[in-house]
């Protein structure tokens, strides 16, 4: 895409929305308990690009994608929040005030970043917000990722280079899985 002398406005936008989201995403995180979120950010990140590669190859993308992204907020979201939320109690035998912390933040967290990601969708053209959400989404990912690294005394740009290779992974192999379905069945 060429700009004849700068680029259009969203694009500025997209790119401060991207700034300060990136900044202030960890700010409010205590850094001794980051399990109450990292399922979610992680989960969140590497569900909502996939889908949104995979989608973008297909015919009426925009609005796969919007589909798509809300069903996940909302289903997937409410099942691996319970799924979690019960398996962390069966591990537990005291109080369950901290699993239910857990299990809303986890939810809370998981809505609040495919929120932002369905956002980029329905105001940026879908090649602009597909970048920036892959941009975003693995920013967010890595800053986590160094602050588990840090907090589990491992080395942090090995916990962010594993959990970006993986994440980059599924993104890759999703798109490709998109393309598949698209010629294969014309849709």
């Amino acid at each position: 895409m060429r700009f004849k002398s700068r680029p259009p406005h969203y694009f500025f936008q997209a790119r401060n929305l991207f700034l300060i989201l990136s900044c202030s995403s960890f700010v409010a995180i205590p850094k001794q308990d980051l399990s109450k979120f990292s399922f979610g950010i992680t989960s969140a990140i590497v569900t909502s690009l996939a889908l949104m590669l995979g989608l973008d190859t297909l015919n009426n993308a925009r609005s796969s994608i919007i589909g798509a992204l809300l069903i996940i907020a909302v289903a997937d979201n409410i099942s691996d929040s319970l799924g979690i939320h019960v398996y962390k109690e069966s591990l537990t035998q005291g109080s369950t005030s901290d699993l239910w912390v857990f299990t809303i933040t986890n939810f809370v967290t998981r809505l609040g970043v495919m929120v932002l990601f369905i956002i980029l969708v329905v105001t940026l053209p879908l090649n602009i917000a597909a970048g920036i959400s892959v941009m975003f989404g693995l920013t967010l990912l890595s800053v986590m990722s160094y602050y588990i690294g840090i907090q589990q005394k491992i080395n942090p740009a090995k916990s962010v280079a594993e959990h970006l290779a993986i994440a980059i992974l599924v993104i890759i192999a999703s798109h490709f899985l998109g393309q598949l379905i698209s010629n294969s069945f014309q849709v």
